[in-house]
């Protein structure tokens, strides 16, 4: 327990005093787990695929909507459970932002090692290399320059010297996470407490990213760091799972915090695996000096289904009128040992 409080306050201290937010990442952190860390892919499943999307600020300007699909499992022999494991994770983001939609593809592969450091614990170690492109439609922008003493006159040139309205370039980076997990079993009730942190560092090559080719505008590395629990309540079917994320890049930073509770419906039958597991949970997380954020999920067997939304608090209220973003996420396990709880 010494090296978890250590990774907690390692993380705290390092992110705290630069906490000042930014809505660039899905509230939902938790599922979306290759944005979060490299090391998650195959973490806790032999086999998923999930699926995000998010709605933002289409209270005040043209949205901005992001979606994510990812795909992860385990390179293992099927008798291997309580080995060390290589797994393997494909994920896509794209996220289309503004007017003149500008466009950010990104395609991964991602690369996990997970070494089994005794009875309760593992050091989770990944990598990834993929592709990223952007794009924009400089056509539908609305410069100064087009001003025409009366409106903007989108026949009159703008003036604007883009290098290239469409920029590929690579993207790699490493993350690690160390997991703690205990259990116990009875008939009625399975106790599974548990703790993870992890630390991820994106962009290491600072590739350039400009629209301008210009080669100092490099997109700067971004630090990636999390803890997330769950506790059972003793003799109860809840459980509190409190959790932080925080993420910094250049001179911008975000920290959210908050805790799910959760009802376990049913429990898996540990033995048999006849019985299916069904639970709900209900989360509030707060985007420090940002956003409040609502969120939930249902489980039901191997299927989950996750609904977020964010309350803006910034300095954009008064424009917002506190309307935020929207999220929804849909997570499938494709494997039924999934429901055996004394899988890592």
């Amino acid at each position: 327990m010494k090296k978890i409080a250590l990774c907690i306050l390692l993380l705290i201290q390092l992110f705290a005093k630069n906490a000042n937010a930014q809505d660039t990442h899905f509230a939902q952190a938790e599922y979306a787990p290759m944005l979060l860390n490299p090391a998650l892919s195959g973490a806790f499943s032999h086999m998923q695929a999930i699926v995000n999307y998010r709605n933002q600020w289409s209270s005040i300007a043209s949205p901005y909507q992001t979606i994510a699909a990812s795909f992860d499992v385990r390179l293992q022999r099927k008798d291997a459970d309580n080995n060390s494991f290589l797994a393997l994770g494909l994920n896509f983001f794209n996220d289309v932002a503004g007017d003149m939609k500008v466009t950010t593809n990104q395609f991964n592969l991602d690369l996990a090692y997970h070494i089994k450091m005794g009875k309760h614990s593992l050091l989770r170690l990944g990598i990834y290399g993929g592709m990223n492109q952007r794009m924009l439609n400089a056509n539908a922008g609305r410069w100064a320059s087009q001003f025409d003493g009366d409106a903007i006159n989108s026949g009159v040139s703008s003036g604007e010297n883009f290098g290239s309205y469409n920029h590929t370039f690579m993207d790699a980076g490493a993350g690690i996470v160390y997991s703690f997990r205990k259990m116990r079993y009875s008939v009625n009730h399975n106790v599974n407490n548990n703790i993870n942190c992890g630390l991820a560092a994106y962009h290491v090559n600072q590739p350039s990213s400009s629209f301008i080719s210009l080669a100092q505008d490099k997109l700067a590395m971004r630090i990636s760091g999390f803890i997330n629990t769950s506790f059972n309540i003793p003799k109860t079917r809840l459980a509190i799972q409190p959790a932080i994320y925080l993420q910094l890049q250049s001179k911008y930073s975000e920290i959210m915090f908050g805790t799910y509770l959760r009802f376990n419906i049913r429990e898996a039958s540990h033995y048999t695996g006849s019985i299916k597991p069904v639970a709900i949970a209900l989360g509030i997380f707060s985007r420090y000096k940002d956003a409040f954020v609502a969120k939930g999920y249902f489980q039901y067997n191997q299927l989950s289904l996750g609904l977020g939304y964010d309350f803006n608090l910034s300095r954009l209220t008064p424009v917002s009128k506190s309307r935020g973003g929207f999220e929804i996420f849909l997570r499938f396990n494709l494997d039924d040992r999934l429901n055996n709880p004394t899988l890592w």
